[in-house]
C-alpha cells in the first residue's frame, strides 16, 4: 500500500474539476505535518528555459508548470547527483535541487544529459493536513515513482500510463471522459 510520502506520485482522480490540476500527475518532493510541495510533471509551460534565463544558451530546453505557487520561481528534478551538487534525494536515483549556477555551466557546456532533468516553473503547495484531505476526498489516486515516466518526453501520456500502471482497475480509468455528461 503506498502512503503520502516523498518521491510517490499523486495522480489527478479522473473526475478532479481544478484546473491546476485536471489529469496531472504531481511527483511529490516534501510530505510534513506543516505541509507537502511537488511538481506537477505533465503540463508543459509555455516558455522554454533559455526563455526565462538569458545566461542558458541552449534553445528549446522545456519548463513544466510546476504547479500555481510562486510562478516565479525555476525548480528542477534529476537523475545527475555526480554533476548536480546539493540535490536531495527524493527517491532511489531521483533528486530535487542543487546549485541551479552550476545547472546553468553544465548545460551550456554540452555536460549535462537533457534526458534526466526536468525544469519546472512554480510548484504545488499544500498546508497542514490539506492534502491529507484531498486523497481522503479521492481527487488523488498514489502511486510508486516511476523514474522512466517521470523523464518522459511525451508528457502528454504521463497520465494515462501512471493510471494503466496500477492494474486493470485503474486503466479502465484513463479512457474516462473529461465530463461524462458530455457522452
Amino acid at each position: 500500500m503506498v502512503s503520502l510520502a516523498p518521491g510517490i506520485l499523486l495522480i489527478a482522480d479522473p473526475f478532479l474539476k481544478d484546473p491546476n490540476f485536471a489529469r496531472t500527475v504531481v511527483l511529490l518532493c516534501e510530505h510534513q505535518e506543516k505541509g507537502s510541495f511537488g511538481f506537477v510533471i505533465n503540463k508543459p509551460f509555455d516558455q522554454s528555459l533559455d526563455e526565462l534565463v538569458p545566461e542558458i544558451l541552449v534553445n528549446n530546453i522545456p519548463v513544466f508548470f510546476g504547479g500555481p505557487v510562486q510562478m516565479d520561481t525555476i525548480h528542477f528534478v534529476h537523475q545527475q547527483p555526480d554533476l548536480i551538487e546539493g540535490g536531495f534525494e527524493i527517491n532511489a536515483g531521483i533528486y530535487w535541487g542543487g546549485r541551479f549556477e552550476s545547472v546553468v555551466t553544465l548545460i551550456n557546456e554540452g555536460r549535462l544529459d537533457l534526458g534526466k532533468i526536468k525544469f519546472f516553473i512554480g510548484y504545488s503547495g499544500w498546508s497542514s493536513g490539506q492534502l491529507e484531505n484531498e486523497f481522503n476526498e479521492k481527487s488523488w489516486i498514489l502511486s510508486d515513482t516511476d523514474a522512466a515516466l517521470i523523464f518522459d518526453e511525451k508528457e502528454q501520456n504521463i497520465w494515462q500510463q501512471s493510471l494503466k500502471n496500477l492494474g486493470n482497475n485503474f486503466a479502465i480509468m484513463a479512457n474516462f471522459p473529461i465530463d461524462p455528461s458530455l457522452n
